[in-house]
C-alpha cells in the first residue's frame, strides 16, 4: 500500500468520534496503515512513579492510532481536505492536491 501521508503532514480526520479535528502526523506504522495525528483519539495511560520518565506517576494523555484510510491532508490554500496524486516531475515523484492541483509543501519536522 502506497502512503501518500508523511510525518509532519497536517491532516484532518473525516470519519469516527473525531471527525473534523486537524493535526500534524507524529507517527507513521506503513505496515498496519495507521498514523498517530496530535490532539486525535487521546487515551488515558496511567503510570507508577517512576515509569518512563514520569518520575511522579499519575494519569497522562497519549494519540492513539488512527486508520490512514480515515484522514486527508489539508490544503494550505483552502484550509480544507483534499486528496493526494502522485505525480511525475522530470525524474522525482512529487505529491500534489486534487483539488488545485498545487504540490503538498514539506512536512514540518517534529
Amino acid at each position: 500500500m502506497a502512503m501518500r501521508i508523511r510525518k509532519g503532514d497536517l491532516v484532518q480526520v473525516v470519519t469516527g468520534a473525531d471527525r473534523g479535528k486537524q493535526g500534524r502526523v507524529l507517527a507513521v506504522d506503513r505496515q498496519a496503515g495507521r498514523l498517530r495525528v496530535e490532539k486525535v483519539r487521546l487515551q488515558k495511560h496511567h503510570l507508577k512513579p517512576g515509569r518512563k520518565g514520569a518520575r511522579t506517576g499519575g494519569i497522562v494523555e497519549i494519540e492513539g492510532y488512527v486508520d490512514a484510510s480515515n484522514v486527508m491532508l489539508v490544503d494550505p490554500s483552502s484550509n480544507e481536505p483534499s486528496r493526494v496524486r502522485v505525480q511525475r516531475d522530470g525524474d522525482r515523484k512529487v505529491r500534489v492536491f486534487a483539488k488545485s492541483g498545487d504540490p503538498v509543501p514539506e512536512p514540518a519536522q517534529i
